[in-house]
C-alpha cells in the first residue's frame, strides 16, 4: 500500500505545478527567473565534459531544449532523485521546489522568452574536468587501457603510489573515467604493503572513493576526513563494459587534502547478500541483509547498489530497544543514476543497533532493461548478473576501535 500512496502524492504534486501555471501575471524570462534555477540545480552536470548530453549555460543552448526541459521537470524526471519524498532527510536532495517547476513550465508555455540580458546572473565557476573544484593532487591509472569492441572484460586493477611520506587526511575526492560510456564503475582502495588497508576488519572500509553513473563527488565537513597512512598505495578497480566500438580509458582520481587532522575518521561499510537466486520471470523477488553494530556509530550516507534487475531498496534502522525507523527508501531504483544519499543529520546508532537492507528485483519481461527474463540470476560482477549491496559511510563515536564496528 505504501508505494501506491507515494505515487498518489507524486500525482498531486504534478497537478499542483500545472495549476500554478494557470495563474495570471507576467511570464518569467530566461535571464531573470529561469537561469538562476538552472545555474543552481543543473549546470553542474549540464556543461561540456560532464555526464549530461547537452549544456544549459546560455540562452542559445537552452532554448532548443525548452519543451523537453518542461517535460522532464514537470514529471520530476530531472534533476534525478529517486528517494521517497516522504523521507525528507537528505542534504543533497536535487529536487526542484514546486515553485521552481511552475516557473519553468510557465516560461516554456509563454514561448520561452529570453528577457533582458542585464538580469542574467553570473555563471557559476567550475574547474574544467572536475565537479568539486581544483584538486590538490591528481593520480591516474598510468596507462591508456585498450577496451575491446566486444566480449567480457574482467575487472582491471591498477596500483598507484601517491608518494605520501606522512599520514594524509583526505577532505574531498572525485574519481573520473576518460571513457565514460565504457566504464561501469571505478573503486579506489587504499593498500598498505600488499594488503588492502581495511579498518577494524570492516569490509570496504578501505574504499576512498567510487565512481558509477550518477555518483557525485565526496566532500566531508572540516571535522571529518579519510585517513591514508604514510607509505600507502592506491588500488584502482575499474570495470569496463564493451559497446561495439573499441576505446581507451585512463581513469583518474582527484584529491583535496584536509588542512588539519579532523576529529572523526570516516569509514565505508556495506551490507550485502550474495546468496540469492532470482527465479525466471519473478517481478518482485525479495533479498534482505542486515548488520549489527558492535560500537556506537553515526551513519552519514547511504548508497544502494544493484544491476539492471534492481527494482527498489529500503534501509531500516533497528534500535537496541526494538524501535524501527526507515532511513532511506528508493522505490524506483535506476541503474543509470546510482546516488549517494547524504543525511542532513547523521543517524546515531548505539551499540547493538542494526541496519537492515531489503531489496526487490524485477526479472520479468515487463522490465525493459532485463537482459534475459528466462534466466535464474545470481550474484556476479557483470551487468547481466546481479548484486545486492547497501553501502553506507559511518564514524565510530568515542575512542577508535581495533575491532569491526559491524558484523
Amino acid at each position: 500500500m505504501k508505494p501506491f500512496l507515494a505515487i498518489s502524492a507524486f500525482t498531486i504534486s504534478v497537478a499542483s505545478v500545472f495549476a500554478a501555471n494557470t495563474d495570471g501575471g507576467k511570464a518569467p524570462t530566461f535571464s531573470k527567473e529561469v537561469a538562476p534555477i538552472l545555474y543552481n540545480r543543473c549546470v553542474n552536470c549540464h556543461r561540456p565534459g560532464e555526464a549530461a548530453p547537452m549544456a544549459l549555460r546560455e540562452y542559445k543552448e537552452v532554448r532548443p531544449w525548452a519543451k523537453a526541459i518542461k517535460q522532464q521537470v514537470a514529471t520530476r524526471t530531472m534533476p534525478p532523485w529517486h528517494a521517497d519524498p516522504a523521507i525528507d532527510k537528505f542534504s543533497n536532495d536535487r529536487r526542484l521546489t514546486d515553485a521552481e517547476v511552475a516557473t519553468i513550465v510557465k516560461w516554456v508555455d509563454a514561448g520561452a522568452p529570453e528577457g533582458n540580458s542585464a538580469d542574467l546572473p553570473k555563471l557559476p565557476e567550475f574547474t574544467d574536468g572536475w565537479a568539486f573544484g581544483k584538486p590538490d593532487m591528481v593520480l591516474d591509472t598510468g596507462t591508456d587501457y585498450p577496451i575491446p569492441a566486444q566480449g567480457v572484460v574482467a575487472y582491471q586493477y591498477f596500483k598507484v603510489d601517491p608518494g605520501f611520506k606522512e599520514d594524509t587526511w583526505i577532505q574531498a575526492a572525485e574519481a573520473r573515467p576518460s571513457q565514460r560510456s565504457q566504464v561501469h564503475h571505478i573503486l579506489v582502495f587504499v593498500q598498505q604493503g600488499k594488503q588492502r588497508a581495511v579498518r577494524g576488519g570492516e569490509q570496504f572500509s578501505d574504499m576512498l572513493i567510487g565512481y558509477a553513473p550518477g555518483v557525485p563527488t565526496i566532500t566531508w565537513d572540516p571535522d571529518t576526513a579519510f585517513l591514508v597512512k604514510a607509505g600507502s598505495t592506491l588500488l584502482f578497480q575499474v570495470h569496463y563494459t564493451t559497446n561495439g566500438a573499441p576505446g581507451k580509458d585512463r581513469s583518474r582520481v582527484g584529491l583535496i587534502f584536509a588542512n588539519d587532522p579532523p576529529r572523526r575518521e570516516i569509514r565505508t561499510g556495506l551490507i550485502a547478500n550474495a546468496g540469492f537466486a532470482i527465479p525466471p520471470g519473478a517481478a518482485a523477488h525479495q533479498v534482505e541483509a542486515e548488520a549489527t553494530f558492535l560500537e556506537d556509530v553515526k551513519v552519514w550516507t547511504m548508497h544502494p547498489h544493484m544491476h539492471l534487475r534492481g527494482k527498489d531498496m529500503t534501509y531500516t534502522a533497528i534500535y537496541a530497544d526494538g524501535r524501527r525507523e526507515i532511513v532511506l527508501r528508493v522505490p524506483k531504483y535506476d541503474f543509470g543514476w546510482q546516488t549517494d544519499y547524504w543525511l542532513a543529520e547523521p543517524i546515531t546508532l548505539p551499540k547493538g543497533s542494526k541496519l537492515h537492507v531489503s531489496a526487490h528485483f524485477d526479472n520479468s519481461p515487463a522490465n525493459r532493461a532485463n537482459p534475459d527474463p528466462k534466466a535464474t540470476v545470481r550474484w556476479g560482477d557483470q551487468t547481466w548478473e546481479e548484486m545486492m549491496i547497501g553501502f553506507f559511510t559511518y564514524t565510530v563515536e568515542g575512542p577508535a576501535s581495533t575491532t569491526s564496528a559491524s558484523r
